[in-house]
C-alpha cells in the first residue's frame, strides 16, 4: 500500500470533511446526501483525464491527490483515461480549439499517464471493463475491484464504437441545445467561434458517466471547477437513461492570489515527469510562491497536519521564507521522492547561502574549445543556457544589474567569458535571485 498520507493529517473521519477543511471542494449538487454517502459507503467516482500530452502536470496533480485523499479512508477512484474524448478535446477553460491528435499519440499518452498514476494509487491491475456493443446494451466489470484499490479504464472501450445516428437518437435527444449554450465553458467560446465538432464534447462526457454509473455502479464524479456543467450533463443524463442516482462535485482550480493559475513556468507546464521539468526546477517553483501562496499551497499540495500548516502559513518576513521551503522539500518528495528533495533543498540552499554543496545545482556542460583565446559572449552564453529568450533580454539583464557570476554582479555587456574565469573548471551563473546554472567546461 501506498502510504503518503500519515493517519495524523486530520481531526476528522469523513473524507468530506477532510477535502473542505482543505479548501478543495468548490460546488457540490447535495452537500448532506454526498457527505452521508461518503459517511454511509465506500463508493466508486471518477475522475477523467484526457491525453493532452504524454505526461501530467502540476494543474493534473490536484485531481491526483484528491484520489490520494479518497483511496485513503477506503473508496474506489476510478481513473478514467480520455482515449475517446480526447479525439475531440474540452473546450471548457479554452479560449481556442485545441490541436486535434491522431489516435496513435493518444493511445501513448494514455498509456505514459497510467504509468505517473502507478507512483501515486495503488491499483486493482486484474479489474477490466468488459466493453458493451453499443448504447443500448450494458457492459460489465469482470470482477468487483479488491478493497482499497484503484482501478482504470479507457473511454476509448465505447466511444470509438459508436454510431453517430445512434448516439445522437439514444444520448443527443436528452440535450437542448439553449440550455447547453448557456453552460459557462461554452458561454465563453461563442464571440470567438465554438466548432460543432467541439459542441459534442459534453455529451461524450456526460455519456461516459452514464455508461459507468450503468455497468459498474460509479456513483460520484469529481472535476476542476471549469467541469460544472459536464458533470450536471451526466447525472441528469444517468437519471434519464437508466434511472441512476448519481452526484458531482467540482474542486478549486490552483490559483494564485491574483487569480492566475499556478504551474506555469519559462520553459512551459511544470510538469511531473523529471524529464520534463527537473527536481531542482520542480523545487524552485514552489520555494518561490508568493508569501500569499503559501497557506493554499500548503493545503492543498501537502499532506502535513492541519495544525502545522496553519502554524507556517502564520510566519511573517523573512521566516515566511522557511515556511516555502517546507512546502517546496514536501511537494518535491511526493513528486519525486525524497532523495531527490534532499538534493534540491541541498542545491537551492548551496546556490542562495553559499552553503552545502553546489552539486545539487541545474548544470550545463560546454566545450572548452568555445572558451580559448577571446572567449565567448556571456550573452549568447546565457542564451544558450535558457536563462534569456533573446540576446537583446539578455543586454537588459545585464545592465540592469540582474547577472552575477560567481557572485560577482556583471556591469559589462560586452564580457567575453573565457577559460581562466572557470574555477576548478566551473562558473556559477545567476540570473535575479531565483536562477542559477553551474556551467562545467569539458
Amino acid at each position: 500500500m501506498k502510504n503518503f498520507i500519515p493517519d495524523n493529517v486530520s481531526k476528522y473521519d469523513n473524507v468530506y470533511d477532510v477535502l473542505k477543511e482543505r479548501g478543495f471542494i468548490e460546488q457540490v449538487t447535495d452537500e448532506d446526501a454526498v457527505r452521508k454517502l461518503l459517511t454511509n459507503e465506500k463508493i466508486k467516482f471518477y475522475i477523467g483525464f484526457d491525453p493532452t500530452a504524454d505526461c501530467l502536470h502540476v494543474g493534473h496533480f490536484m485531481q491526483v491527490i484528491i484520489m490520494m485523499y479518497m483511496q485513503k479512508f477506503g473508496h474506489t477512484p476510478v481513473v478514467l483515461l480520455g482515449g475517446g474524448t480526447g479525439m475531440v478535446g474540452d473546450p471548457s477553460g479554452r479560449t481556442d480549439m485545441r490541436k486535434v491528435m491522431d489516435v496513435e499519440t493518444i493511445d501513448e499518452n494514455c498509456r505514459q499517464f497510467k504509468k505517473l498514476f502507478d507512483k501515486f494509487l495503488d491499483f486493482d491491475d486484474e479489474w477490466k471493463y468488459e466493453g458493451n456493443e453499443g448504447v443500448y446494451k450494458p457492459g460489465h466489470e469482470n470482477k468487483t475491484p479488491d478493497p482499497g484499490k484503484a482501478i482504470s479504464v479507457n473511454n476509448a472501450n465505447w466511444l470509438r464504437p459508436l454510431n453517430y445516428v445512434e448516439f445522437v437518437r439514444e444520448v443527443g435527444t436528452h440535450f437542448n441545445v439553449n440550455n447547453m449554450l448557456r453552460a459557462e465553458c461554452f458561454k465563453q467560446r461563442m464571440v470567438d467561434g465554438l466548432s460543432f465538432f467541439e459542441f459534442n464534447y459534453m455529451l461524450m462526457q456526460s455519456y461516459d458517466f452514464t455508461v459507468m454509473a450503468r455497468d459498474f455502479g460509479v456513483k460520484m464524479e469529481f472535476g476542476g471547477n471549469d467541469q460544472w456543467s459536464n458533470i450536471i450533463g451526466g447525472i441528469d443524463l444517468a437519471r434519464k437513461m437508466c434511472d441512476k442516482e448519481v452526484y458531482g462535485m467540482t474542486f478549486s482550480l490552483l490559483t494564485n492570489s491574483e487569480g492566475k493559475k499556478m504551474g506555469k513556468t519559462a520553459n512551459g507546464a511544470l510538469w511531473l515527469s523529471p524529464e520534463r521539468t527537473s527536481p531542482y526546477e520542480f523545487f524552485q517553483y514552489w520555494r518561490n510562491v508568493a508569501d500569499a501562496d503559501v497557506d493554499k499551497c500548503l493545503r492543498m499540495l501537502t499532506f502535513l497536519p492541519m495544525d502545522e500548516v496553519k502554524r507556517l502559513s502564520s510566519l511573517e518576513g523573512a521566516e515566511i521564507n522557511h515556511a516555502k521551503e517546507v512546502l517546496a522539500f514536501e511537494v518535491t518528495k511526493l513528486v519525486h521522492g525524497e532523495a531527490e528533495a534532499q538534493k534540491a533543498l541541498d542545491g537551492a540552499r548551496a546556490a542562495f547561502a553559499g552553503g552545502a554543496s553546489t552539486d545539487n545545482i541545474p548544470t550545463t556542460e560546454v566545450a572548452a574549445a568555445d572558451f580559448g583565446g577571446e572567449g565567448k559572449g556571456l550573452v549568447s552564453l546565457i542564451k544558450e543556457l535558457g536563462l534569456v529568450p533573446s540576446n537583446g533580454e539578455g543586454f537588459r539583464t545585464i545592465e540592469q544589474g540582474g547577472l552575477s557570476i560567481n557572485g560577482d554582479k556583471v556591469t559589462d555587456p560586452k564580457l567575453k567569458v573565457t577559460a581562466d574565469m572557470f574555477k576548478d573548471g566551473e562558473i556559477l551563473i545567476q540570473k535575479g535571485k531565483k536562477k542559477f546554472v553551474k556551467v562545467v567546461m569539458k
